[in-house]
């Protein structure tokens, strides 16, 4: 089992940047893990942002947010990073960190979810 813990999330400005860290469990499991970021705003459903393959060579994006945010992963750290520049207004959500099993690069079917950090982003 996957433990996943999120951290970074607070208040910006809009135009601002944050830096979104999740420390996971276990270095074996990680590394082998795809790994992701999802987000829920309020009133809506969870939504994709990013991925990241377990290598980290690649990574993929959602339209909303390509060109300004930016997913990396330290696989000797356990820990996968969402760099988040020119934040928007519309981008104030809950973000949790996920993790699923395997070398498929994909925005659905992760296993194991952290808890949530909040990013509140002010006009």
């Amino acid at each position: 089992q996957v433990q996943l813990a999120e951290s970074g999330g607070g208040l910006v400005q809009a135009g601002g940047s944050l830096r979104l860290s999740c420390a996971a469990s276990g270095r074996t499991s990680f590394s082998s893990s795809v790994m992701g970021w999802l987000r829920q705003a309020p009133g809506k459903e969870r939504e994709f942002v990013a991925a990241i393959s377990t290598s980290g060579r690649s990574t993929i994006y959602a339209d909303f947010v390509k060109g300004r945010f930016t997913i990396s992963r330290d696989n000797a750290a356990i820990t996968v990073y969402l760099q988040m520049d020119s934040l928007k207004s519309e981008d104030t959500a809950v973000y949790y960190c996920a993790a699923r099993r395997g070398p498929t690069l994909i925005a659905s079917n992760y296993n194991y979810w952290g808890q949530g950090t909040q990013v509140t982003v002010s006009s």
